[in-house]
Formats: C-alpha cells, structure tokens, sequence
C-alpha cells in the first residue's frame, strides 16, 4: 500500500508530474526510432533468418546480447539498431584511460569545465564509434555469407557503396539523436536518461518473454496437450525468480560502512575542537554489470572467428562450438572472466591511496588506523573483501539463465529476466529512478515509497 500511494502522491506534484509525463514521451520516442527499419535493407527476409539461427543455437549468444540491449532494433535491422550504446562504450573507454592518460585524469579533478570538456570527447569518441560501427554493420548486411549464415540470402536490396554511406549516414543520426534524447531525460526528466533507455528496451521483450512462458505452461492456444512444462515447475520457477530479484536488490543496494572520525577546528584555525563522526559507504556490487558485458562478447567473437576459418569437425573448430554453447567449458571460462574483469575494474576506478589522501587533507580518519599509507592499505584490504563478495553474487546472477536454458531448456527470451545484465539493469535503474522520485516527495512532506527507511540507488547513498 505504501508503494502504491507513493505513486499516486507522485502525481499530486506538479513539477514531477512533468518529469514523469516529459520522461514518458522521450522514452516513446527512443523506440519509435528502434522500429524504422533502415532503407535498402530487406528486413522480412533478415528477419526469418534471425529466426532461423536462434533455432540453431542454445541462446545466450552475442545474438542474444544484442537483441536484449537494441530492443527488437536488431531483428528488423532499425536504423536506431546502435540504439545508445555508441556514447555508453566512449564513457566506459575515457573512464578506463582517465585512470592512465594524465589529461584525463586531471580534466576529471579540474571541476565543471574539466567536466564539461570531458563530455565534449565523449560526444566525438561516440561518432567515431558510430561510423565504425554503422559501416561494419553495412558491410556484414551487405556480405551475409561471410557471417556463416545458412543458405544464399539477399538481405541488402541493392548492395555497394552508396548503400553503406547511407546506412552510415542512418545509423548515426539515429544513435546521436537517441544520445540527446538521453541528455534531455536527465535534465529535465526523472533518472538517467541513458540508462532508462537501455532499460526500456530491455522491458521491451517483456510481453514475448510472458507469451513464451504461456505456451509452454498452458499450451499453444490454450490446449494443455501442447505444453512442454508442468505446473509444478511453474511454482517453482515464480518461487525462483522471487529469490533472485531479492538477492539482485541485496546485491545493488549492499553497502559495507567504513567508519570516519573527522575533528573540528575553530574559524581563525587554532586547536581542535570537536568530533563528528561519518560513514563511507563502499558498494558491495561496485562495478555494476560492466564484468558481464566484458565477458561474454571476449568468448563469443573469437569463438564466431575460428569457427568460420576452420573446417567442420575439425579439433579447433568443435573446441571453438563447445565455446560457444552453454556447456562447462563456456560456463567455467564465463565465471573467471566475470570475476578478472569485476577485480580489474576496482583496480582501476578505487584508488584507495586517493582516497586516503583526500581523508588526511580533511582532517579525517578511520578509528584505529594510522593515516596516510596505512589507510590506504586498510581501504585496499576491505575493498578486496567485498569485492569477492559481490564478484561472487555478480557470478550466481549472471550463470542463472544460462543454466535454466541448459538444464530446463527454458526459452532465452524468458531466462534472460531471471539474471544476466537484464535483471541487473532493471534492478538497478528502477531503484535509482525510484529514490530521485522519493526524494521530490520527501522534500514536500509526502510519504515515500516504503513504509520504513528509504531507498538507496546504485550509488549506495
């Protein structure tokens, strides 16, 4: 009851009714531009051989991925298909060298205007990504055998070089469009524009995931005759999802609290003169679901690669198949990547010596534990803890769709909401989106979302 009326005070307020509708309408808009197939392109016949591939295959490949993250842009070729993607992988890329590039690095600590400068390399990073991208994927369309596809298709209508230009031309407009679409969401929206985008297209396979499940439940058309899954197995699986969304929610919002001594000096800087006391919050999931996006494109491509130059049958080419399909093999080299790439990315965003500067600078303090070095050393020791921690649970939820696909043989489009980056994202997004709206209720003495205590987003606030 208490979430409902906090959707409902949501309403009473003029300025987030606003946000909300003007969020609505931008979000509407992102996936009418992931509808409009791109010109040339003969979507119907892409379509049956998308169809036909996904047949072939176990799901959860870079197939897979791709059609979860562009919202059904991939199956009707869209000219939204590089949706928002291009500009999130250029903040992953100057977030990565901000942490070995000394310009980046002191734009970052140079306040708004390194700030403003950063986002403006970001902007031409994302174009460059786009054209890349935009004229791959013209090429591929254009060259469809070359990909292994079955048969001789004719996806592209009148292949050549002016059909490349104009998917280029298509494709990026699309994709800097949906970016200031993004922006606009943030600034006078509710939540983060981009990510309320990638969550919306991942919700977008929500009512065929249902569909899906229906058939195999309930049969095709209602005939029980025809269903492939009991009852049982039904409860079990709504039991199931109920305790991975509960433990997706742990994980997001699980923080580990480091207790901060800082003392007070008087205005004219003479002795001390108090204590306050504060917590640094450390997030147990501190890397999001950057490990799960790293890991599985770096076993799927190179798998695509070697099968296409190997022969059928040969040692290579079923080590690169087994690879591929959701077999122990691809399962044990999915979870070392999950748990290098969710250490590397610590490694490189938490710097705790940083931070242990910054503390001393403040006059600040973690009880019990020299300042300077030893801090840092402190800081380094936990963040290794929880980073294990929360590697593991990452793992748990990333390997859940991928075995209910292996051992139940359950439909991708429907495992794919019980973890994986889907989940996660969801998850993730909808409790930010949920505490900035909580947040506009408190200010006007609203009730919140929860009867008690309120919400944390991702940031672990």
């Amino acid at each position: 009851m208490s979430m409902m009326k906090g959707f409902s005070n949501a309403f009473r307020i003029p300025e987030l009714r606003k946000k909300i509708f003007i969020t609505l309408g931008l979000v509407f808009v992102c996936r009418l531009v992931s509808q409009i197939p791109t010109p040339g392109v003969d979507w119907t016949e892409l379509g049956r051989i998308m169809d036909q591939v996904r047949q072939n295959s176990q799901g959860g490949g870079i197939l897979d991925m791709f059609e979860v993250f562009t919202g059904g842009a991939l199956g009707q070729c869209a000219i939204g298909f590089l949706s928002i993607w291009p500009y999130i992988s250029a903040q992953i890329v100057i977030q990565l060298l901000g942490s070995v590039i000394p310009y980046l690095e002191k734009l970052k600590k140079d306040g708004e205007t390194g700030r403003q400068q950063l986002a403006q390399i970001t902007r031409y990073l994302t174009i460059f990504l786009c054209v890349v991208q935009s004229w791959g994927i013209a090429t591929a369309l254009s060259h469809p055998s070359a990909l292994g596809l079955p048969g001789d298709p004719h996806i592209v209508i009148n292949p050549g070089i002016g059909f490349n230009i104009m998917t280029v031309i298509a494709m990026t407009t699309a994709s800097l469009f949906v970016m200031w679409v993004a922006d606009q969401i943030t600034t006078f929206g509710v939540g983060n524009g981009a990510s309320l985008i990638i969550m919306i297209n991942i919700t977008s396979r929500l009512p065929r995931a249902i569909f899906s499940a229906w058939e195999r439940y309930f049969g095709v058309n209602g005939d029980a005759s025809t269903a492939q899954g009991s009852y049982t197995e039904l409860a079990i699986l709504v039991g199931f999802f109920l305790l991975v969304v509960m433990g997706t929610v742990m994980l997001t919002q699980g923080v580990r609290k480091v207790l901060i001594h800082s003392t007070r000096r008087s205005i004219s800087g003479g002795s001390s003169y108090g204590m306050q006391q504060s917590f640094m919050p450390l997030r147990v999931n501190y890397t999001g679901v950057m490990p799960i996006i790293f890991a599985q494109p770096i076993i799927q491509i190179p798998s695509a690669i070697i099968m296409k130059f190997t022969k059928t049958g040969s040692p290579l080419h079923n080590f690169a198949t087994s690879l591929a399909n959701p077999g122990w093999m691809h399962l044990c080299l999915y979870a070392i990547l999950i748990m290098f790439f969710t250490f590397f990315w610590v490694a490189t965003q938490f710097n705790a010596i940083e931070i242990s500067e910054n503390l001393k600078k403040g006059s600040s303090y973690i009880p019990g534990v020299k300042p300077g070095r030893e801090t840092a050393i402190y800081l380094d020791d936990v963040m290794t803890k929880i980073t294990l921690i929360g590697g593991t649970g990452l793992l748990i939820i990333a390997l859940v769709p991928m075995c209910l696909t292996g051992w139940l043989n359950i439909d991708w489009v429907v495992a794919s909401f019980f973890g994986g980056t889907s989940l996660l994202i969801i998850v993730g997004v909808a409790l930010d989106t949920l505490r900035i709206m909580e947040s506009h209720l408190l200010v006007r003495k609203y009730d919140g979302f929860l009867a008690h205590g309120s919400l944390r987003g991702r940031g672990g606030v």
